[in-house]
């Protein structure tokens, strides 16, 4: 159960003591209170994930009680004792919010059965419920930035399929956003309401990860002391994204194979089966195709998995989105930790605190790296600068030693020499090309190759900043 927090209301002395030994040894911390004022008062203080409440109460009765603890704090779930007998009231509990109800006298290990259902329950309520909160800021497209060519094709990929059926394949390498794009899919079909359940393939041993992917009946092997949900039986109406799945044993592969056949699954150690309707998201940063022919992976597995591609680019195949992911996360780190400089954003008004600001010299190197990494190195990269900036303005002596040394042995063959101040980033865009034409000597595919752009993004930022001039014939190829 993990180090969940329990909260027992029962007026029984010797009943708060039997459960607080019998439950303790499940990984429990415990509080105990013998009255409902003392109850909420704990559950005020303590903020329990789980509460056991005796509807019999003296002054204060349960059913009060439990009123007031889901019209306080509604994701905790309440699990009700009553004496047999007195089910009509147990019923009406449930109507007022409880999640269960126990009769006494009672088995302990039903009790437990009845904590660990409550506790993977409400670990999925609440993570819907913080999923839906981030629906429009975070998992939105907006969250997912660039505006090269090839991440245009992505978002018009997105948007085609997001609302369909179709199991989806995301392919990158590491750090390029592939749970972003799985998210965005999600939150633009009709299963938004749904659960979006993560598994990363990789993170556990074959065992272990069948038994997080398909559950397990207690008893299915040594250690499985209760019955355990799936990730599949929690993923049920919603989306399943396995991360990873390049990782996966030829053992689940076959099982992952049938599920996906049959919509259909048995727990370990258990035969009745489970019909789930989930829609499957993959993601790899492997090359399957390669390890399909070398036997390492389904060809079956594969055809099911890959109905709809979506290739991410690595960033330095997408250098010109390196501005705006750079404002991006210094917008992001300027909301959760600004500096104190009082400095305002370009266009804008600076929240409190104020807002980090880049120096085109440090963008200028961040330019010219080749991000083995990709986006995460870079959010990574910036978030340490904001740390170690001085007055809120990352320059280049923020930045990690790797990529000034990328800059100064020529990695792209492109050094800029500009100054440390006063440009916002499109000034800065402009001010890149125009140091790019000067490097190439007008010549504008040169150019391109210097900024790592296409000739036509090159094109259209010309005419954009309406710098678009008779260009120097190209050298012949």
């Amino acid at each position: 159960m993990g180090m969940a927090r329990l909260l027992i209301i029962d007026d029984e002395k010797n009943m708060r003591w039997a459960l607080s030994r019998a439950l303790r040894s499940e990984g429990l911390e415990i509080f105990t209170a013998g009255s409902g004022p003392e109850g909420l008062a704990l559950l005020r203080e303590e903020k329990p994930d789980l509460v056991l409440l005796d509807l019999k109460l003296p002054g204060l009765d349960g059913l009060s009680v439990l009123r007031q603890i889901k019209a306080e704090m509604p994701l905790v779930a309440v699990i009700i004792m009553t004496a047999y007998g007195s089910i009509e009231t147990a019923v009406e509990a449930i109507k007022a919010g409880a999640y269960d109800y126990i009769t006494k006298p009672f088995d302990l290990e039903a009790v437990k059965l009845v904590l660990a259902r409550a506790l993977e329950n409400q670990s999925l309520t609440k993570e819907v419920a913080y999923l839906r909160r981030e629906l429009e800021t975070r998992y939105s497209f907006q969250n997912i930035v660039g505006k090269s060519a090839k991440m245009r094709q992505v978002f018009d990929l997105i948007e085609r399929v997001a609302d369909s059926q179709a199991t989806v394949l995301i392919q990158g390498e590491s750090g390029t956003g592939k749970e972003l794009v799985a998210r965005a899919l999600h939150y633009l079909s009709g299963r938004r309401t749904g659960p979006f359940i993560a598994v990363s393939c990789a993170a556990l041993p074959e065992t272990l990860l069948e038994s997080e992917l398909f559950g397990h009946e207690k008893g299915a092997f040594t250690g499985a002391l209760t019955r355990r949900i799936g990730r599949f039986e929690m993923a049920n109406g919603g989306t399943l994204f396995l991360d990873e799945v390049g990782e996966l044993t030829p053992a689940v592969q076959v099982k992952l194979l049938r599920v996906l056949q049959e919509r259909s699954f048995e727990r370990l150690g258990g035969t009745e089966r489970i019909m789930v309707d989930v829609r499957i998201i993959a993601a790899t940063n492997r090359n399957l195709e390669q390890a399909m022919r070398e036997g390492r992976f389904r060809q079956d597995l594969y055809y099911r998995l890959n109905v709809v591609p979506i290739t991410l680019p690595p960033l330095r195949e997408r250098k010109e989105d390196i501005p705006l992911l750079v404002q991006h996360f210094l917008a992001k780190f300027s909301r959760t930790n600004p500096p104190s400089n009082g400095l305002a954003p370009p266009g804008g008004a600076a929240p409190s605190g104020g807002h980090f600001q880049i120096a085109p010299a440090a963008l200028a190197a961040l330019m010219n790296y080749s991000w083995p990494g990709n986006v995460r190195e870079l959010e990574n990269v910036l978030e340490r600068a904001c740390l170690l900036c001085s007055g809120g303005v990352i320059t280049r002596e923020c930045l990690p030693a790797e990529i000034l040394a990328a800059e100064e042995g020529g990695g792209s063959g492109f050094t800029l020499d500009i100054p440390e101040e006063g440009l916002d980033l499109e000034e800065l865009e402009k001010h890149l090309i125009l140091k790019a034409l000067e490097k190439s000597g007008g010549n504008q595919s040169q150019a391109a190759r210097l900024l790592h752009l296409s000739r036509y993004a090159l094109l259209y930022r010309l005419e954009k900043y309406g710098l678009k001039k008779t260009e120097k014939p190209d050298s012949p190829m």
